[in-house]
């Protein structure tokens, strides 16, 4: 897959979609061209092999600043954590996604945030929607031939197409899902 992109015109953008986690975080690079979407990269961060949590925000602030800077995103968009009863680990995962924020930010890259459930009615019509079936509909829409094995990184290219969908720019393309199919109908099989 190419590793950068030239932009052609002034048109075309590019989206990063992360999902933040303490032990893999997923990330997904989607372009925007008119009304087509079209695949960049997408992939996980592993971060469970380094010991110390501070290690790991470091981490996360590195690699989000080297996508930021190979691929020149004009959007980020993040998933936001959700609400779990270990209160802990929402610490954790929030300032996953802070460390997240702080890299798009340092490099002025405007960020924005949505809930899982609002991604996944984006991408499926169902907020209840299972990763796997986030991922289903993603592979279609993308035209990518293998789901990866951790959904972590569909999940980040699923936040990428929630942020393209909910713009809401006529200009840029469809508001959502169900415009997306009725405007493409050739690129569902």
């Amino acid at each position: 897959m190419e590793s950068k992109l030239t932009k052609k015109n002034d048109k075309e953008s590019i989206i990063l979609g992360l999902d933040p986690g303490t032990n893999i975080m997923g990330y997904g690079l989607i372009t925007v061209k008119g009304q087509r979407l079209g695949l960049l990269q997408y992939g996980v961060i592993h971060l469970s092999r380094y010991t110390s949590h501070e290690l790991k925000l470091k981490k996360i602030f590195e690699r989000v600043v080297h996508l930021v800077e190979e691929y020149c995103p004009d959007e980020v968009a993040l998933e936001a954590p959700f609400y779990g009863k270990n209160v802990q680990s929402m610490l954790k995962l929030g300032r996953a996604q802070g460390v997240a924020m702080a890299a798009a930010l340092s490099r002025e890259i405007p960020i924005t945030e949505y809930a899982p459930k609002k991604v996944k009615q984006s991408v499926t019509g169902n907020g209840n929607a299972s990763k796997e079936q986030v991922a289903s509909m993603l592979k279609t829409l993308l035209n990518f031939k293998e789901i990866p094995k951790l959904l972590d990184a569909t999940d980040a290219l699923g936040v990428a197409v929630c942020h393209h969908f909910q713009k809401g720019n006529t200009k840029s393309g469809p508001k959502s899902w169900k415009a997306f199919l009725s405007e493409n109908p050739g690129r569902i099989k």
